[in-house]
């Protein structure tokens, strides 16, 4: 099975500052990938990097293999934060339907074969119930729906995901991170969600990428949880234990700044020779979300 997306050797640099470090992986079509990382990892440049919007100091990026675009229509993407007007005069259909060519000049003639594919797509993410309501009045799991049918009517073959967790409970994730899983396999694309939160993709995620200190580490979460290559990745020695069905990831005493943004168990009294960070069954539990792809180590405006 041939990659539909290629990421080899990639290196990035901002203002002098190395973001990526040689990060390599690849996802197949129908493949579920988690994007795994605390803030200042570098998930957000990466995310870029495909996109097309971030230039390269080393490295090579295919898509369907192809070198990447910025107007490659290949790929499909639903940032974290989309803030959308309750009062906003537009149905979860129109916003689908821009998907198709929202970004050309002009207003697209209706037609059946548009509409069709409109409908297939409210269809695919479960959101013809509500098809007619205003998006902007939409709860943030339907409204996660819409956003990820606007992504899919184009017949994207690689799907980008930014904290599509980010604001939604725990029954909502799962539905979505269900969903996911089911397109991918239907519409045999590629779908790379990045995340802090490893546990809710474990049930159905193919693979991880896990990213620290802009380094990566890919494959399946067997193979990248472990004492030996997080430890590698980290840079210092860094062990994983299984604790009731639950995995920590215990890093050696002055060492907490390295697992910054994580959800990490501070020692206290007894425990003076480590910090745990608590990752759930072979994953990572982590803080608050980014902030939408912007090219890290450069302040928002």
């Amino acid at each position: 099975m041939s990659a539909l997306l290629s990421v080899h050797g990639v290196d990035v640099r901002i203002s002098g500052r190395k973001i990526l470090d040689g990060v390599s992986f690849e996802i197949g079509p129908g493949e579920l990938t988690g994007l795994i990382g605390s803030n200042g990892a570098g998930k957000t440049t990466l995310f870029r990097v495909v996109l097309g919007l971030q230039a390269l100091s080393a490295g090579s990026v295919r898509i369907d293999g192809r070198p990447r675009s910025r107007r490659g229509a290949a790929v499909g993407y639903v940032p974290q934060k989309f803030l959308l007007d309750p009062d906003l005069p537009m149905r979860a259909r129109d916003l689908v339907d821009l998907g198709l060519d929202g970004h050309r000049l002009g207003i697209a003639w209706p037609s059946r074969k548009r509409r069709a594919r409109v409908e297939e797509m409210l269809d695919a993410v479960d959101a013809l119930r509500f098809a007619e309501a205003r998006v902007g009045s939409l709860s943030g799991g339907e409204q996660q729906r819409v956003l990820i049918a606007h992504a899919l009517v184009g017949q994207p073959r690689l799907l980008l995901l930014d904290e599509p967790l980010a604001n939604l409970d725990i029954s909502r994730g799962e539905e979505v991170v269900s969903l996911l899983a089911r397109i991918a396999r239907e519409q045999s694309i590629a779908v790379l969600i990045s995340a802090h939160e490893i546990n809710p993709l474990l049930p159905v995620m193919d693979r991880v990428i896990y990213m620290a200190d802009g380094r990566a580490a890919s494959g399946r979460t067997d193979e990248v949880v472990r004492a030996d290559v997080l430890s590698r990745l980290y840079g210092h020695h860094v062990d994983v234990l299984n604790v009731h069905g639950r995995v920590l990831v215990v890093a050696g005493a002055g060492s907490e700044s390295d697992l910054a943004g994580h959800e990490a168990v501070l020692p206290g009294p007894g425990h003076e020779h480590g910090a745990a960070l608590e990752v759930g069954l072979d994953g990572v539990l982590g803080a608050a979300g980014e902030q939408p792809p912007r090219p890290e180590g450069k302040a928002p405006r």
